[in-house]
């Protein structure tokens, strides 16, 4: 089994930044991505960014391209998700997830997800 811990959420002003963090732990795999998503109340799950663990290959959706920005730390098993200039639109439940392929990475198919973190932006 894989553990996924999120943390770095919180309340941010407009145009603030924070910076997300999630520690992995558990079972190891060869080739893997992992992705940070967001969910807002009464909206489907959402893709942000992605990145292949092994080589730091990045994939970004088009409403977060220039503002997010995905990293991962190999040392501490962590990926993070800095994000800047937030709107009140970013409010959501943010979670990291952990892909057990190199494919399918902008979809929602993940195989280990964390609890998720609040992030709530005000205007």
């Amino acid at each position: 089994q894989v553990q996924l811990v999120e943390s770095g959420g919180g309340l941010v002003q407009t145009a603030g930044s924070l910076r997300l963090s999630c520690a992995a732990s558990g079972r190891t795999f060869s080739n893997y991505v992992m992705g940070w998503f967001r969910q807002a109340p009464g909206k489907e799950r959402e893709f942000l960014a992605g990145i292949t663990w092994s080589a730091g290959r990045t994939y970004y959706a088009d409403s977060v391209k220039g503002r997010f920005t995905i990293s991962r730390d190999k040392s501490k098993n962590t990926v993070y998700l800095q994000m800047n200039s937030l709107k009140p639109e970013d409010t959501a439940v943010y979670y990291c997830a952990l892909r057990n392929s190199l494919v399918g990475v902008t979809t929602p198919k993940y195989d280990y997800w964390g609890q998720g973190t609040q992030v709530t932006v005000s205007s």
